[in-house]
């Protein structure tokens, strides 16, 4: 190949590379732009379901706040089961707070501890339960999972007072609560923890049930 020639060649190979390098910049761009106008869409979609997610537990209480951003830190190792801060969130009507949301840990599962969310209305009744996060048996311990059973609903409408402080363990320790059939470890642990939940709310009750600040006009 003569000088010339080479020359050609090496400049058709710079055009190409430019060009390769222009479509590049050119997709990188579109790619941008496409994510950019679908970011509020996606982010929108996220939050619609962590919040279907996180009220699931309230049954027909309607609100007409965001729980998700209406929050409040709890630091009660004693009652929560967290040495850390757990969230616990408002929902409210008209400004007033007619139910909270607490994260709960009951730390004496089987095989680890369990993380629950627990729905308390302004009366101190449950509203409902929820596990969230648990390392328990298959087949066993996993009868707390909602879609595995219907166990949690026996906490529904239920306080402190009912049943009495003595009756808060499942049946084989003289409760009211049903065990499941060679698994008692598990829903001792729920039960137990879903009745520091109901004593966490009853001592934060002020902070947990003020009513929304009025907006500055």
């Amino acid at each position: 190949m003569d000088r010339r020639s080479a020359e050609s060649a090496a400049g058709r190979a710079l055009r190409a590379a430019a060009t390769l390098a222009a479509a590049a910049v050119v997709a990188v761009a579109l790619v941008s732009l496409v994510y950019d106008r679908a970011q509020p869409s996606i982010e929108a979609s996220r939050r619609a379901r962590q919040l279907a997610e996180l009220t699931a537990v309230l049954g027909d209480v309607a609100y007409d706040n965001d729980p998700l951003t209406d929050t409040v830190l709890l630091l009660d190792p004693e009652l929560l089961g967290s040495e850390q801060p757990l969230t616990a969130h408002r929902v409210r009507r008209a400004g007033a707070t007619v139910a909270v949301l607490l994260n709960v840990v009951a730390p004496d599962g089987y095989a680890g501890p369990i993380r629950l969310l627990v729905a308390v209305d302004g009366a101190g009744r449950v509203l409902g339960v929820r596990v969230l996060e648990h390392r328990e048996t298959p087949g066993l311990g996993d009868v707390i999972e909602s879609r595995r059973s219907d166990w949690l609903r026996g906490f529904d409408g239920r306080s402190l007072a009912d049943p009495p402080a003595g009756r808060w363990e499942v049946r084989r320790d003289g409760g009211d609560f049903d065990q499941f059939t060679g698994a008692t470890v598990t829903p001792r642990a729920v039960v137990r923890a879903v009745r520091r939940a109901l004593t966490c709310v009853e001592r934060h009750h002020a902070q947990l049930f003020e009513a929304a600040t009025p907006a500055a006009p």
